[in-house]
């Protein structure tokens, strides 16, 4: 929406600056796009008068001129300045406008500077019209009348310090499409006074050659009224020059007084008309809706063909206009036009929506329509038109002809000023709520408050509410804390499952993953693979052919990701999730899961050979640090009892008892193939919410265990069968003495047939560290040696392993 500030003023009785009403506007709600503010760019263009001008020395078409400014203003001092003019207009006693030095001349880009023309000094510039961008001439410097004010900015001598104002207007307020609902805001907030409309009707002197009538299946619904009359013997020329400006300065092309009285009050009052030439409409005008197939060339020029049902007004020979977005091009007005016919209607907003995208028009008039124009203005403004074109191109007006009627739009809403300020936050006296509502136009009945026509965008108390506080100004609501619930500090709000899953991504990423965030729903052969796919998870209503299903386990959206990962050229991935999976389709029968993958190497290539591929034991590292992170105990047992999706010898099931933790190893090699990734890929996941809680609980960390002793570590080879597992000889090793015996950790691993042939057939090495931490006393050598052969005796009963000699 875009107006200038004295066609605001036509409205608004104000004294209130031009940065006050932009501030209002926005606070208001009618946020300010754009400011073109002449001031701003042709203010240091003043009047001037050229005391002396004599040829130029050296050049035969320049001329030096003795100028005398007024850089105060008028009745400022005088001062003289000497510039160098090519104008062949320039001669003593000239008034024009002068430009000192500094100043950015618009129509040349160039910002003005002293300089040397030809030998002669020059320090400013006298300005054609071109080059302050107001016209194309450029014939010579602008000459004004000898009692033009001296020193006065030549935009307020010519009229041209009209700021325009471009405004952002939200669906909701089609009020605010038309300059005066834009000045009744502002007057609303206190920035002046709305001046009244006075519309006085036009009687008519003879009765209107053109019959009107709406289909009677679209007078409730599409078209409730419409109105029009005829006014011969118009003379239809240029628009009068402040029409044009007005015009012009929002962007719209003046075109004819018919047609630039019909755009003024679109914009002015938000009402959109249209003028029919009479001689080209053959009988009367009827409002129905298209059988199909009828064709109009509009006045954008372009032909347009109707869909049924679609809203469109005929004469006897058929189509002339898209009611309530275009006319049509063969019934429009022309220079010759002499009698016309003044349309003015109100048309459903859906209605018109749906046949403006329908056939892809946007139009001043649809947009304005669509979203609701004032039904109550439809005669007012009939009447309004009617009197400025008959003061503008003259003529004789007939009756008013109409068909329908205005709709009841009344409806009435409580207005309780208790509950305003509850709501708002701020002190707003009651009959101030009650004045900004009169003010923009409510009528008040006791404590019912009545919206007018022009704003069907209120409809309940609510809006009431938007409307005081947004007059009022939520700049003006100070923040205010919250009062707390309970004194004291306050408790933890998340549940320990909630820290638990924070504590898990948190750790994922410190080890280098990247987290993903996949649907929760996938596609039935994929969730088949990992145990899903039933009846049970299958959505009533997929968006998609790809995510039928909710998925049992985080895992088939993580390969997915790796696979357009790897068909995009990335093929060394670590990615993770955090997020649940489902076992049935009623409620509980879900879990949480924190889950990772890694594919491709663990490294980048370097010189130093570091770069392998990503193996099972790089996932049972992992695996084990996430479950350190939540507090799982370090002892838990291990399996080989995993489902199917996982490769049957490089997997494993962490448990504590019956509970299972976590499930690691490298992924199938089927599961891989079907969802196209290119593997080995390793795998796990962490089942949260199974992880025991403390027994105790406190809100800090327990106190570091620190002995003072000196740790004593020893070394074991032991020789074993080839099929025995380290976890096995560790765990023995371990319970030689948990009181005494810290850490177990395998340090070696001799196989294959160099091993066999010094150690025989079927049997390998195994060296662990075992880390001795005494908390009474040092160790002395005999308990040392003591420990070391319970640790022998424990591995040799549990794997049937000797110590390597």
């Amino acid at each position: 929406m875009k107006f200038t500030l004295s066609w605001l003023k036509d409205h608004l009785e104000t004294e209130a600056s031009l940065d006050d009403i932009l501030y209002a506007l926005t606070d208001l709600g009618l946020e300010v796009e754009e400011v073109v503010d002449p001031a701003a760019r042709l203010g240091a263009f003043r009047i001037c008068r050229v005391i002396e001008a004599v040829q130029h020395p050296n050049a035969d078409r320049l001329r030096v001129c003795r100028v005398e400014t007024f850089p105060e203003g008028p009745g400022g001092r005088s001062e003289e300045v000497q510039v160098v003019c090519g104008a062949p207009n320039a001669r003593t006693g000239l008034v024009g406008v002068f430009a000192p030095t500094g100043t950015h001349v618009p129509g040349t880009g160039v910002d003005l500077a002293p300089g040397v023309i030809r030998g002669v000094e020059s320090n400013g510039m006298l300005c054609s019209e071109r080059e302050l961008e107001i016209s194309d001439d450029h014939n010579g410097i602008i000459d004004l009348p000898a009692d033009a004010p001296l020193g006065a900015r030549f935009i307020d001598y010519r009229g041209l310090n009209d700021p325009m104002i471009y405004i952002k207007i939200t669906p909701n307020r089609p009020d605010a499409l038309g300059v005066r609902g834009v000045a009744r805001d502002l007057a609303a907030r206190g920035l002046g006074r709305l001046k009244p409309l006075m519309i006085e009707p036009v009687a008519g002197s003879f009765p209107s050659p053109v019959s009107v009538a709406i289909d009677p299946a679209l007078k409730e619904k599409g078209c409730p009224l419409f109105a029009g009359r005829v006014i011969r013997g118009v003379k239809n020329g240029p628009s009068p020059a402040w029409l044009q400006a007005r015009l012009k300065a929002i962007g719209l092309r003046p075109i004819s007084a018919l047609v630039d009285i019909t755009n003024f009050f679109t914009f002015d009052q938000n009402r959109p008309l249209h003028v029919f030439d009479v001689a080209k409409v053959k009988g009367g005008l009827r409002i129905h809706p298209a059988k199909g197939g009828e064709e109009l060339l509009a006045l954008d020029g372009k032909t347009y063909r109707f869909a049924p049902g679609m809203m469109v007004i005929s004469d006897d020979h058929g189509p002339e206009s898209i009611a309530g977005i275009m006319g049509g091009e063969l019934s429009g007005c022309t220079e010759e036009t002499v009698d016309v016919f003044l349309e003015s209607a109100y048309w459903d907003p859906i209605t018109i929506a749906t046949t403006g995208r329908a056939l892809k028009i946007n139009s001043d008039a649809r947009y304005r329509f669509e979203r609701g124009v004032d039904p109550a203005f439809t005669l007012p403004g009939l009447e309004a038109a009617t009197r400025m074109i008959l003061d503008l191109c003259g003529g004789d007006a007939s009756e008013v002809v109409m068909d329908g009627a205005v709709p009841d739009t009344r409806r009435a809403y409580r207005l309780d000023p208790a509950r305003v300020q509850s709501l708002v936050g701020m002190d707003i006296p009651a009959d101030d709520q009650r004045a900004t509502l009169t003010a923009l136009g409510f009528a008040l009945e006791g404590d019912m408050a009545v919206p007018p026509s022009w704003r069907p965008d209120v409809l309940g108390e609510a809006d009431l509410v938007e409307e005081v506080a947004r007059v009022a100004s939520l700049t003006k609501l100070v923040g205010k804390p919250m009062a707390r619930m309970q004194a004291g500090v306050p408790q933890p709000i998340l549940t320990p499952v909630q820290v638990r899953e924070k504590a898990a991504r948190r750790t994922l990423a410190a080890l280098g993953y990247n987290e993903c965030v996949t649907y929760s729903f996938i596609d039935q052969a994929a969730a088949a693979l990992f145990g899903g796919g039933q009846e049970a998870l299958r959505l009533e209503n997929p968006i998609s052919s790809e995510m039928t299903h909710m998925r049992p386990d985080l895992l088939p959206g993580l390969l997915q990701a790796a696979a357009r990962n790897q068909a995009r050229g990335f093929m060394d991935m670590a990615l993770f999730e955090v997020g649940p999976v489902f076992t049935g389709g009623e409620p509980g029968e879900q879990a949480l899961h924190a889950t990772g993958l890694l594919v491709g190497a663990t490294a980048p290539r370097d010189p130093f050979g570091s770069r392998r591929p990503a193996d099972v034991f790089d996932a049972k590292a992992d695996v084990e640090a996430v479950l350190a992170a939540l507090g799982a105990p370090a002892k838990v047992q291990i399996d080989r009892k995993v489902p199917g999706w996982w490769h049957p010898g490089r997997s494993g099931q962490m448990r504590l008892g019956p509970n299972l933790l976590a499930t690691y190893g490298e992924v199938h090699p089927k599961v891989l193939q079907a969802l196209d990734v290119k593997g080995p890929a390793v795998a796990f996941s962490v089942m949260v919410a199974n992880i025991p809680l403390p027994k105790v609980k406190t809100p800090t960390r327990p106190a570091l265990a620190i002995s003072a002793l000196q740790a004593v570590e020893r070394d074991f080879a032991f020789v074993v069968d080839d099929h025995v597992e380290a976890l096995t000889l560790v765990n023995a090793a371990q319970g030689a003495d948990k009181a005494l015996i810290e850490r177990v950790s395998v340090f070696d691993q001799f196989t294959g047939p160099k091993a066999e042939a010094q150690m025989g057939a079927g049997k390998k090495s195994l060296a662990i560290s075992v880390r001795l931490q005494p908390k009474a006393k040092t160790l002395t050598d005999e308990e040392i040696e003591a420990v070391s052969a319970r640790i022998v005796e424990k591995v040799a009963k549990a794997t049937g392993g000797t110590l390597r000699s």
